[in-house]
């Protein structure tokens, strides 16, 4: 399942199934994303030809870098004194795909918590390092998304084994979801939300026995 969140709202805003043999970076092109967009996203779904028309058509992306990358450094900017000390490296970079020769810029930064070294590569030249930086820790929704709803829901096993009933239990899954984050939002108790969903599991096991 691929899902795009709006930011702002932290609730799926796109979503798409594919087979596990489907590469990832299809779902790109799924993506209707007006002019001066930013989208981040997970390395899997590396696409440099993607990149480049979204260059063209000023839509703004950070992702990471694969491993096994192959580029060009074409020259390495000056770091500010106001660039935070993770920012390790900042660089313009080219890399050639088919008859296309396509700048990136890439940023080296330092994680202190889990002491790695990540490498952004994004399309905007002007924004500091470090906020390259901060909208990619943006994603993270995606996965605290995909961990409630695996914590909360019934997606450890399928009633069903063909795809329809497979998808019609995710999509029940994602609607759930929807109205618990909604109930959560308007409710003027602070719950954590599985302490939420466990209550009202809990009154509609109640209710279902007494009727």
């Amino acid at each position: 399942m691929h899902t795009m969140i709006n930011a702002l709202e932290d609730v799926p805003c796109l979503v798409r199934f594919s087979s596990a043999a489907t590469h990832d970076h299809t779902f790109l092109k799924d993506l209707n994303l007006e002019k001066g967009s930013f989208v981040a996203f997970d390395k899997a779904y590396n696409d440099y030809l993607q990149y480049f028309q979204w260059t063209k058509d000023n839509i703004y992306f950070v992702t990471r870098q694969k491993d096994n990358a192959v580029y060009t450094s074409i020259e390495e900017f000056d770091l500010s004194d106001t660039t935070s000390d993770a920012v390790l490296k900042d660089e313009r970079i080219y890399v050639q795909k088919k008859d296309k020769t396509i700048e990136l810029r890439r940023i080296a930064y330092w994680d202190s918590k889990k002491e790695k070294v990540y490498e952004f590569i994004t399309n905007h030249f002007d924004l500091e390092p470090d906020k390259i930086a901060a909208i990619y820790k943006h994603r993270w929704q995606i996965e605290t998304k995909f961990k409630r709803l695996k914590q909360n829901f019934p997606l450890k096993y399928f009633l069903g084994d063909n795809q329809n009933a497979i998808e019609i239990q995710i999509w029940c899954g994602l609607i759930i979801q929807l109205l618990m984050l909604i109930i959560q939002r308007k409710t003027k108790r602070r719950w954590a939300y599985s302490n939420m969903v466990s209550m009202i599991r809990f009154h509609f096991n109640d209710l279902y026995r007494f009727v």
